[in-house]
Order: C-alpha cells, then sequence, then structure tokens
C-alpha cells in the first residue's frame, strides 16, 4: 500500500460512521470515540505485534541525508513565542502555545511533510486524572503563591493540554579502553602530644595515606533505550525527572493514537541528541572504570570510548502540559500521560516564607525565654 492510500485510509478511520464527526482516542484504550455520539472504533493491531527494535543509526542518517524516509502530511502550527511547531487539532479556530501560553497565530497553519515516528507510547491516564495528580501535587507545594494553589484547585481539565513529546531512543554497546591509577591505604603509627588534667602525655594514633599504582584495561557496557527529548520547549531536566517511561507498551506508529492530542516536532536532531545521550551514559562508563580499577580510590587519567551496534527510535510519549505565567514569569507543570509523574516549574511565595522565618525565630526567642526563667 503506498504512503498515500494509507494516509487516505487513516482519515477515514477517523470519521464517525454514525454522524461523520472525527473520532478522537480514548487514552487507556485501544479504541476511538466520537464525542458527539458516542461511537466507539476499534485500532485494529497485528494480532502477534512485532518486537519493538531499534533502527541503525548510521542507516537512519544516511536515509535523511538522501530524503528517502518515511514520511507524512500534517497540519502544522509554529509558536511566535517560543518557537515550538505543533500538529494542529481539525476545526480549532483559536488556541495557545501548550509549551508558553502564547495566543497562536492559526491562520498561519501550514500543511507540511513531517518525519514518521518509528513507535507511539499512547496516553493511558485521562485529562480528569491528571488534573488530580497535577492538584496532589500542587498541594504538596508549601511555599507556593496561595492564589495559585487556589487557581489550580478551582481549575478543569481545560488547563492542561495533551501533547506528544519526540524523544530519541539510543541503544549501543560501548567499549571503552583506559589509564588510570589505583589508591590503596596504609597506615602508620604517629607518636603526638596532648594536654591532660593539666600534664603533657605522649600518645600514638593510626594515620591513613594513599600509595598510588599507575592501571590501565578495558571495560564493556550496554545501554539500552537512552532517552533524549527532542523537545527544547520542554526543558531537559523536566523531561528526564517523567522518566521512566512504560516502554515497553510502545505501538508501532499510527496516526489513529494522535487523534484528539497534539504532536509536537522534534527540534533537536539525531545528531545532535547523540550527543546528549553520551553524555548521558559517560556517568555510567565512568562507574565501570572505577569498579575495574578495584582499590580503595580511584583516578581516571584517559579513556576511549566506542560505541558500536548503535541504534535509535524516534518516538512520540505522551504528556499533559499546562504552560502560563505568574507575576510575568513562565511556569511549565507536566504529567506523564502513563504513570502520572508530576514535575513542573514553581513560584515561591516570600510572604510564606517571610512568615515561616519569623515564627522560627518567635519559636527559639520563646524557648529561651521560658529557659531562663527556670
Amino acid at each position: 500500500m503506498s504512503f498515500e492510500e494509507k494516509t487516505s485510509e487513516t482519515v477515514n478511520s477517523l470519521k464517525c460512521q454514525n454522524c461523520g464527526a472525527i473520532l478522537h482516542y480514548a487514552p487507556g484504550t485501544n479504541s476511538l470515540k466520537c464525542e458527539y455520539c458516542g461511537t466507539v472504533n476499534q485500532i485494529e493491531n497485528e494480532s502477534l505485534p512485532a518486537a519493538i527494535r531499534a533502527v541503525s543509526y548510521d542507516s537512519f542518517i544516511a536515509e535523511q541525508q538522501s530524503h528517502t524516509e518515511a514520511t507524512q502530511e500534517a497540519v502544522v502550527v509554529k509558536c511566535v513565542g517560543c518557537g515550538a511547531s505543533t500538529t494542529m487539532l481539525p476545526n480549532v479556530t483559536a488556541d495557545s502555545c501548550p509549551f508558553c501560553a502564547s495566543p497562536l497565530v492559526v491562520d498561519t497553519a501550514q500543511t507540511t511533510r513531517i518525519l514518521q515516528p518509528h513507535y507511539v507510547l499512547p496516553f493511558v491516564v485521562k485529562d480528569n486524572e491528571a488534573v488530580q495528580y497535577f492538584r496532589n501535587w500542587m498541594s504538596k507545594l508549601w511555599f507556593a503563591p496561595s492564589d495559585m494553589v487556589k487557581k489550580v484547585k478551582d481549575g478543569s481539565s481545560q488547563q492542561l493540554k495533551g501533547v506528544y513529546i519526540p524523544h530519541w531512543s539510543y541503544d549501543t554497546d560501548t567499549d571503552t579502553e583506559y589509564t588510570g591509577q589505583r589508591g590503596e591505604y596504609y597506615y602508620t603509627t604517629e607518636t603526638y602530644t596532648e594536654e591532660v588534667n593539666g600534664k603533657t602525655e605522649t600518645r600514638t594514633r593510626q594515620v591513613r595515606h594513599t600509595a598510588w599504582y599507575p592501571t590501565s584495561g578495558r571495560v564493556s557496557n550496554t545501554f539500552r533505550d537512552v532517552l533524549v527529548s527532542a523537545s527544547p520547549s520542554l526543558p531537559l531536566k523536566m523531561a528526564e525527572i517523567l522518566e521512566p517511561w512504560l516502554l515497553d507498551q510502545l505501538k508501532k506508529y499510527d496516526g489513529r493514537y494522535l487523534s484528539g492530542f497534539r504532536a509536537e516536532l522534534y527540534q533537536t536532531n539525531a545528531e545532535q541528541a547523540l550527543v546528549v545521550a553520551k553524555r548521558r551514559m559517560d556517568p555510567v562508563i565512568r562507574g565501570e572504570i572505577c569498579d575495574d580499577i578495584g582499590g580503595d580510590e580511584q583516578s581516571i587519567d584517559s579513556y576511549d570510548v566506542e560505541y558500536d551496534n548503535l541504534g535509535l527510535k524516534y518516538l512520540l510519549l505522551p504528556v499533559w502540559i499546562s504552560a502560563y505565567r505568574y507575576n510575568g514569569k513562565l511556569y511549565h507543570f507536566v504529567v506523564n500521560a502513563c504513570t502520572g509523574e508530576v514535575t513542573g516549574d514553581r513560584p515561591y511565595s516570600w510572604f510564606k516564607i517571610v512568615g515561616l522565618i519569623l515564627v522560627i525565630i518567635l519559636a527559639i526567642v520563646v524557648i529561651y525565654s521560658l529557659s531562663q526563667s527556670k
């Protein structure tokens, strides 16, 4: 089946056979649901789904350079505020950017061909469930401004937008040659004098030293699913806090899982993300080197890493996100739409902080006063 035929088939499968409205994917299910008449259509998958596998990194890059990779058409709108490019929901005439809350110029949306992901992780957490996770998280922020907390508690699921965030996932086997030094402790007895009850006494103590010996070797590591967010719109630290993802539930990419949600286009390409992935692998490699050196202390002088069997997957991972401005500053709150993990920026109420400090000072004064009165 040609790409055009498959695209047409997907579009037709999104139409409700009962009323003609667009069907939306129902989180936590394997079906599409009509929001108007309640009709439910199953998303048919292979009876025996194929194993989740990475593609060759080198082959993927070569296909991109020769423009032979799989693509699809999508209506995309670019935010003039933060630069994020996301797919546009059908029949939407006004919207705001999920990443910076800026109004989107819907009239500038364009139909363009975009890289087709390898896999998608469908939404599991529903919007109302995400709001509850969000509220529970907010209730634990002691120093958050009261008016902001009230706004969240009084809000609804409209605060959150369902977005698929692009990620690159890397697999590799590393072989690392290193040179370093192994430190081994030894002890000597040291004599010293000390005043005890007005008298000088001579005593001894054990003093630790470290003897260093040059060493070299080779270590191997296996890495699977090293994730890197391809969206600078979502801070990298925030994306990492949302981990782990339920990657064993990945589905072969099917546009029907995106119906009713938005998907951001990647802005960090596979080559740029590989640099970040290597940084994430580095502490593990260094830890393996230190274990191999042994001894009581370790010092790494140099090491050279070879990345073999390098593979990658282009994934879409689901989040519920809320972006808003408070006192002129942008804040993000994000819910992992598979696990319910919540992370975000948070403003601080200096009134609450100063109040707590005053309470502590008052408590100290009271305790001191009571102790003096006895």
